[in-house]
């Protein structure tokens, strides 16, 4: 960044945080919102962007080599009149990043024309478009286009710090999609009575990409295809240069079958939860007293200020008020034994919490012989401590933020199209969006006197939910300005990430 945006950066902030100083707040006697007499007219030279930020996720997609990648990769189309593959592909990521909720959005992009020159094209596809594209794809297109990323995401890895390769850790899992369409191919009804699709997601917790997203009926089984699709992350980890991976996921990925196969590779390891059988239930209940160890789990956060007094509980009120039946966690203690599933042919270390769960009727204690409830992490770790393998099991739940943020941040897990195969392409698309947020924050160097805070600036926006993101980033009002040879983004308004921003446009041009 050029000291002349570094101080206007500054003067900016000056200026905020004048306005926001509590020692001058000015005439107090009115409300403070007293704009009036407010007229509205059509700029006649000066054209304005409201996602002025779409240009570096652009000129991100450029330099990293994921328009050229999908060119030459994804064969789709027979003849380009005038489209390419990239261009239907960079259409529906750069949708979600401009804050469109559905496949209709594309229809205002496309009727924007600051938004067509910010991109350097005369015309997008419109939505029917973009859904014939998508009902194109069969499954091999769909692997094809992942492999695409992995190969633009394993450069990105490579200019990481050393510390970025000791250990990539992967999460799995599945959630539904409903959609209340009756005509839609592949679809099927969940466990749950809803009618839908089932996609698996596979994640790199280090950085929260989306590694592999494989779309399924509703009915399947959470677990179905979740060993191909981990061999498959795993192998663009090992490529990518990371030593060591760590596979996690909850009860219904403990698939006893690979557990020996993934055990044999001494760079893989796997932490699993376990379904509370009947003999894991007696085992655990034989254990002796001294086997259990008291689990401390840490504090949440650290408080930045001193202790603030807690509100009242009124919902607790309420329940003990109205005598109703409810569950009170009164401590947890950790064992582990040695466990050989039916599958396999070696031991495993399992490790068991065992949860003192008190049942209250309003003010009555029920006495019950069911007290102790179990839960069962299955793992070949070996080394950490029992409490440390319980902890990172429930780290696992930035997981279940992922699938939010694609769900309600990019829209990526709907179904707007007519088959299994279309929406997942479609999921696989709109996905980008996400993964394009994870690559910039990669894109931005930790050198010089100021790596830490650069440092704590990139996992800041690695852990960014999507519409925080979109907002802090892209929704950047612009003037765009066309020269000889040249486009030039002004931009009009301040937010106090804007610094992080305009690092990232020079890494992206150097």
């Amino acid at each position: 960044m050029n000291a002349t945006i570094r101080e206007k950066l500054a003067n900016r902030q000056r200026q905020i945080d004048r306005r926001l100083d509590k020692t001058k707040l000015g005439d107090c006697a009115k409300p403070m919102f007293t704009a009036s007499n407010i007229h509205y007219e059509i700029a006649d030279r000066v054209h304005g962007l409201a996602p002025g930020g779409i240009g570096a996720f652009h000129l991100l997609a450029r330099k990293i080599g994921l328009i050229d990648a999908i060119d030459n990769r994804l064969h789709l189309l027979k003849v380009h009149l005038p489209y390419h593959e990239s261009d239907h592909v960079l259409n529906l990521a750069y949708n979600a990043l401009a804050g469109g909720d559905c496949k209709e959005d594309i229809e205002l992009r496309r009727n924007d024309v600051v938004y067509l020159d910010a991109l350097g094209t005369r015309r997008i596809p419109d939505p029917t478009t973009a859904g014939d594209f998508c009902r194109r794809f069969r499954q091999h297109h769909i692997d094809t286009l992942q492999e695409v990323y992995d190969d633009v995401r394993i450069k990105l890895w490579q200019k990481q710090a050393q510390r970025f390769f000791d250990l990539a850790i992967l999460d799995v899992d599945g959630t539904l999609t409903p959609t209340t369409g009756a005509c839609k191919a592949g679809m099927d009804i969940a466990y749950d009575g809803t009618w839908g699709y089932h996609p698996l997601i596979v994640s790199l917790a280090n950085t929260r990409e989306v590694l592999r997203l494989v779309n399924r009926p509703g009915n399947r089984p959470s677990h179905e295809g979740a060993a191909l699709a981990l061999d498959q992350a795993m192998a663009t980890c090992f490529r990518g240069g990371f030593g060591k991976v760590l596979l996690r996921g909850d009860t219904d990925f403990s698939q006893t079958q690979h557990l020996d196969r993934w055990d044999a590779d001494g760079r893989i390891r796997f932490l699993f939860g376990y379904d509370c059988h009947a003999n894991l239930h007696a085992i655990a209940d034989q254990l002796p007293a001294i086997a259990w160890k008291k689990l401390e789990r840490p504090a949440p956060y650290q408080a930045q200020t001193g202790p603030r007094r807690r509100p009242a509980n009124v919902k607790d009120r309420i329940v003990r008020e109205r005598g109703f039946e409810t569950l009170r966690l009164q401590g947890e203690e950790v064992a582990e034994f040695n466990y050989r599933p039916t599958a396999c042919n070696r031991d495993y270390r399992m490790v068991v919490v065992r949860k003192d769960i008190l049942r209250t009727k309003g003010e009555q204690v029920l006495f019950s012989e069911f007290r102790y409830r179990y839960f069962f992490y299955i793992t070949n770790d070996w080394v950490e401590e029992a409490d440390e393998i319980v902890y990172c099991a429930n780290d696992r739940c930035h997981q279940e933020n992922l699938i939010q943020q694609l769900k309600t941040g990019t829209h990526a897990l709907t179904a707007p199209v007519t088959d299994l195969e279309s929406n997942w392409a479609y999921m696989v698309m709109t996905s980008l969006a996400w993964n394009l947020k994870a690559w910039a924050a990669l894109m931005l160097p930790e050198s010089g006197r100021w790596q830490e805070k650069y440092r704590a600036e990139k996992l800041w926006l690695l852990g960014l939910e999507f519409k925080t993101f979109v907002n802090a980033l892209v929704m950047i009002p612009c003037q765009l300005v066309r020269q000889a040879h040249r486009l030039t983004f002004r931009v009009m308004a301040y937010n106090p990430h804007q610094a992080i921003f305009f690092r990232l446009v020079d890494a992206l041009r150097c």
